[in-house]
This record gives structure tokens, sequence and C-alpha cells, in this order.
């Protein structure tokens, strides 16, 4: 069994229309699916990916109004790591980041910053025959647009106590002293350590939780071999658009492993994904009390309709 590289990553916000404005607009992602967090159904659950929503291109964020800014530390990932093609698309982002007020740092072949609450983000030139996940946007050229994720790297002050859980349990390959690679048939991602003994704070800014791939028939193995390895996987989650399990690594970074299907067009059509609050069945009974509850949200793709 392999896992299909990052299938998601879960992050936390203070502010729902910053940051659809941010990763919509800005960054050029579709906005995939508008939904509530299942284990707490009063805040969103936001979904931005690739024109199909495929796995691979997925970050995702529990909204709490006004959480306090978060702090990466030891047993969390720090950084999100995307794709682009060329030095090109990179010049084109440290553009655009600066025309918003964003400072970026360039290198040869990367470009980090920080999204508007601290989570922090690179770009990098990516040689790889994966399939590149775009989405569309009329003011980012398809040639220059994010291609899905590369990988994140997370914090660790003892990254050598995960690497026989990483490689014999979950079958990552060893690129580096502290650098891994998770590639199944169709796809890789690289998961990285940095050193610190900074204690991770949770808030907005900070990634929850990092999902890997693996496919539906493949799920329950899984969850076999990560609990003979000595973590303790949850039973597997039903979340609709994909099942769940989820665990620590020994680092302590939260572990999800879900599912490549049903996907996010279980119950929209892909014309209008994102367009309207999409609940799972379960819920569907408290759309009368959750929805007038939640912020209200900037539709990007409707003020481009409008602008053409």
């Amino acid at each position: 069994m392999r896992l299909e590289g990052i299938h998601h990553i879960t992050a936390i916000t203070g502010d729902a229309p910053g940051n659809v404005d941010f990763y919509a607009r800005v960054l050029g992602l579709r906005l995939v699916k508008k939904t509530v967090n299942q284990d707490d159904p009063t805040v969103y659950h936001l979904f931005y990916a690739d024109e199909k929503g495929s796995p691979g291109s997925d970050i995702t964020f529990f909204e709490y109004p006004g959480a306090r800014r978060g702090q990466a530390g030891d047993g969390m990932v720090h950084r999100v790591v995307w794709r682009v093609a060329s030095e090109e698309a990179l010049d084109f982002w440290e553009t655009r980041l600066s025309a918003e007020g964003i400072e970026a740092t360039g290198e040869e072949g990367r470009l980090t910053f920080a999204d508007p609450e601290g989570l922090g983000l690179e770009l990098v030139v990516a040689e790889t025959a994966d399939e590149p996940l775009i989405a569309d946007s009329p003011e980012i050229p398809s040639e220059l647009a994010l291609q899905g994720f590369h990988g994140v790297r997370a914090y660790s002050s003892q990254p050598d106590r995960s690497r026989s859980f990483l490689e014999q349990a979950l079958g990552f390959e060893s690129r580096g002293e502290t650098a891994f690679e998770a590639r199944g048939e169709q796809r890789g991602s690289l998961y990285q350590y940095d050193a610190t003994d900074d204690p991770a704070i949770p808030g907005a800014g900070a990634v929850h939780h990092v999902a890997w791939s693996s496919p539906p028939d493949e799920h329950e193995a899984w969850r076999q071999r990560v609990q003979e390895a000595g973590a303790s996987p949850t039973p597997v989650i039903d979340r609709f658009y994909f099942k769940s399990i989820y665990f620590r690594e020994p680092s302590g970074v939260l572990f999800e492993i879900a599912t490549m299907g049903p996907g996010f067009t279980a119950d929209e059509p892909l014309e209008t994904l994102g367009e309207r609050l999409s609940l799972p069945p379960n819920y569907e009974q408290l759309r009368d009390q959750v929805e007038p509850a939640l912020t209200p949200l900037p539709n990007p793709r409707e003020a481009w309709a409008a602008k053409s």
C-alpha cells in the first residue's frame, strides 16, 4: 500500500470573509465547498482547491470568529508548500503579493510568505510528472497558477523519533535526514521537519492537521497498520465527502488518512461547487438554525462575472 501524497491540509481562521478573499481571490483557488465543522456545526468549514476539488490541492479552514493568533511550534505543521511551473511564475506571484501588501522573500526556485493571519506559505518550482491541479481565475494565467501541494514543513524537537513510524508504518521514503516523501501511483508529497523547542499554540493562522490520501478500499488496512505501529487511530469517521481516521505521529503532528472519494460533487454539481452552504445529510435538518448564525461570505467569482 502507498499513500497518494497529501489529501488536504486543515488550518484555523478567525476571519472567514478575509480568508475567502485571500485564498480565492488573491491566490486564485476555487472555493469548492462551503460547509460546517462536523464536530461543531456552529462554525464554517471552508475548502479551497483546484477547479475539480481534487485531493492534493485542497486547503481547508475551520472558522472561529475572532480567534486569537496561534503560534506554530513543536508538533505542528508550520508551512504549506505549493508547486508552480517556473521562475516566471514566482516573479508573477512576488509582484501580485506585493500589490496586496504582502511581503514575500524570494530565492532561486522558491518564494516564502504568510497569509494575513500568519500561516506560513511557500511556492516552489518543482519538476514532477504529477498532474498540475489548477483552479481557473481571470486574474491568474493558468501557466502561472498554483499547481497543488508540494508538501508541508513541520516543527519537531526530536524528529528522529518519527523516522521508523513514517517509513515502516506509513511507507514514506527518506529524502535526507529530516525529509520524507509519500508517493503513490498518481501523486507524491514531501513531509519535512525543522527544529524547534517552542511550544505550539493553536489559533488563527495555525495548521490543525495534515491529511494523506488513501484509496477507499485500503482505508481499513491503513487503520490497522497505524494501530499495530503503536499509534492510536480513531475509528473510521464518515465525513460524507470522504472517510477519515486521525492519529498523532511520534513527533506530535496530527495526521489524518482520508479516502480519495466520493468527493465534493456528492451533493452538488461540479459547475456550482461552493456557491451555497452544503450540509451533510445528518445536518440538513439544522439548516434553518445554522445558516443564519454564520458570517456572510464574499463570492469572488460573482465579482469577476460582474466585471466581464
